[in-house]
This record gives structure tokens, C-alpha cells and sequence, in this order.
């Protein structure tokens, strides 16, 4: 295989704002959920938080995971849709700039954006204006690229308009016949909420790693512990790891069960956090690491990211990385 993963999601620009608990309240957004808006909607709210803004730079879930997976020292691809505008210039030239094979298309049409509200627990409110993200389809898919990959790696974000459903079957399929590993994010618990019996059928037929925080476990499964979640949807594929915060993170199969704890860190932004664990998670199943070494690598990574403001590392610490593999 040439690429070690190949990332399908939505490249977005993102906009982060700190914000307090009483602007949140007064936009009117739940805290911790992801809300689609449109760009009416965005620009209204970019002019209540523009002194608020912190930080600007290329973004998304999946883009976030794929420079991770390639700071790691990993082979990626990535898959998604961008404007011929300066904001997807600006992304195609930074993930190129990375190392990363693109299969990501431009389009006429606006960049998508993220307007990430930060709130003083760390956590983040994530309000984005797809754009052109959404006009993903089947016909961008590069089937050759994903069938060269040992994984396809995509987020449940896509699964929000039909045509970009349409491309991600068409990733899963290709995977499947080349006997490419598939991994799944269910991303936001709203989104599980939207498309729960899609989702739960579609990693039933193609997914074999299932990752995403206790909330979206919980809500996807119908129960009410980490534990029971892992169990609940482990028949639907071989490994489920549930993320809990501060609480570590467990990572599940029919033949071992894992649980990492967290890595003490002050935490100052959690945008990013669960897009990161998957690079480490990705890197250690990609690797040959232990069950134990790819929740370790996993989680030292995320905390890594939430002891900072924004998605992103600079630099892994070779030193650092050397002795949490050790």
C-alpha cells in the first residue's frame, strides 16, 4: 500500500472565537454541539463574535486528522471539496505543503467555514456553513486512490446531504473490494442523532473501526456507560474505541478490551482533541503497535491539542513521542 490512511470530510475554513458562557447563551447555540447554518446566518454571526476571534486557519475534522496522521510520520490522502476562492486555494496549498496526496476537487462556489466557539471550560461549539462542501459527490471520489490505502478513514459529517452520502458509499465499497480497511467518526452527538439507523446500518455493511466520544456512543447504542456502548455496538464491527474525557479512553475488540487513561494536561481549547486521538489511533493500527501502545499514542496526542488554542500541533515532540512508545 502506498498511503497509510486515506481521510474522506469536509475541508473547512475555520473562525474560533472565545467566548463566555453568557454570548453562547444569548446566540443561542447549545454548548458542545455542531450546528449547521447557512451563510446568511454565518455572517450575522461573525459580526456578533468578531472581537472575539482568536484564530483563523484551514480546518475541518478530517483535515485535522490527516496533517496529525502525517506529523505522526504516516502516509496520507485526503478527499473533499473546496472553492476555487482564496480561502480553498489557501487549503489545497497547505495540505500539498504537507505532504499529503489530494483528492479533493475545487469547484465554483464558497470555501466552507467553521465558527468555533471556545467557551472558558475548553469546550467547543462548532457552527459551520458547508458551502461548497456539500456538493461533494460520487464522481470526485478517486476509487484508485482510497484501493492504495491500508485504511478510509471518514467522518459522519458527510452523511448530512445526499450526494455526499453517495460518495462516501462509493469509498466504503471500493475499500471493502480492495480489502481496505474502513474507520468510522461519529463526530458530534447531533449528528448521531440525525442519522442514527443509517448510521448503525452503514457500520454494520462496511466499517471495522468505530471511534467516538461517550456521548455519541451512548446516544448510537441506547445505554447509559462507556462499557455498555463498546458492547452494545461490537457486533457491528471489530473495534470500537469510546473516548471519555479526563476518564481515559477504552478501546474494545471480541478478544481485548483496553483502557488508557488520560494524559494530565491544562486545558485551554478541546477543538480538535477527538480529530487527533483518531491520527493516534490510526498511526498505532497502521504501525503494528499493541492494543495498549495505539490508546497511549492515541491519547497522548489529544491532550497534546487540548493544552493549547487550536486544532492543530505545530511539532510532536520527538522525544516526548519516543518514550510514550517506548
Amino acid at each position: 500500500m502506498i498511503y497509510d490512511v486515506h481521510v474522506m470530510c469536509n475541508p473547512l475554513f475555520d473562525i474560533q472565537a472565545e467566548v463566555s458562557e453568557d454570548l453562547l447563551a444569548e446566540l443561542g447555540y447549545e454548548k458542545g454541539g455542531m450546528f449547521l447554518i447557512d451563510e446568511a446566518q454565518q455572517k450575522d454571526l461573525i459580526s456578533k463574535i468578531y472581537t472575539h476571534i482568536v484564530n483563523t486557519e484551514a480546518g475541518g475534522s478530517g483535515a485535522n486528522t490527516v496533517i496529525g496522521m502525517a506529523q505522526l510520520g504516516g502516509s496520507a490522502a485526503y478527499t473533499g471539496k473546496v472553492a476555487e476562492d482564496e480561502h480553498g486555494t489557501h487549503y489545497i496549498e497547505g495540505l500539498r505543503a504537507k505532504g499529503i496526496r489530494l483528492g479533493a476537487t475545487a469547484g465554483t462556489g464558497t470555501t466552507g467555514i467553521c465558527v468555533v466557539l471556545i467557551t472558558p471550560d475548553a469546550q467547543r461549539t462548532l457552527c459551520t456553513f458547508l458551502g461548497i462542501c456539500r456538493e461533494l459527490d460520487a464522481d470526485d471520489v478517486n476509487a484508485e486512490l482510497i484501493t492504495q490505502s491500508k485504511y478510509l478513514y471518514v467522518t459522519s459529517y458527510l452523511w448530512d446531504t445526499d450526494t455526499q452520502k453517495a460518495a462516501v458509499l462509493k469509498g466504503m465499497k471500493a475499500a471493502k473490494e480492495a480489502g481496505v480497511k474502513v474507520a468510522l467518526s461519529l463526530s458530534d452527538p447531533f449528528c448521531v442523532g440525525r442519522h442514527k439507523e443509517e448510521l448503525l446500518g452503514i457500520i454494520r455493511d462496511h466499517v471495522d473501526v468505530l471511534i467516538g466520544n461517550v456521548d455519541e456512543a451512548r446516544h448510537l447504542s441506547d445505554t447509559d456507560t462507556p462499557q455498555d456502548a463498546a458492547d452494545a455496538l461490537l457486533p457491528y464491527c471489530d473495534l470500537v474505541a469510546v473516548t471519555m474525557d479526563s476518564r481515559g479512553s477504552l478501546l474494545h475488540t471480541a478478544v481485548e478490551s483496553v483502557l488508557v487513561p488520560a494524559y494530565r494536561v491544562t486545558p485551554v481549547d478541546t477543538t480538535g482533541a477527538g480529530d487527533m486521538y483518531a491520527a493516534g489511533l490510526l498511526y498505532g493500527l497502521t504501525h503494528g503497535l499493541s492494543l495498549q501502545k495505539t490508546g497511549e499514542l492515541a491519547s497522548y496526542v489529544a491532550a497534546r491539542v487540548v493544552g493549547q488554542l487550536g486544532p492543530r500541533l505545530d511539532t510532536i515532540d520527538a522525544e516526548e513521542l519516543k518514550a510514550v512508545l517506548a
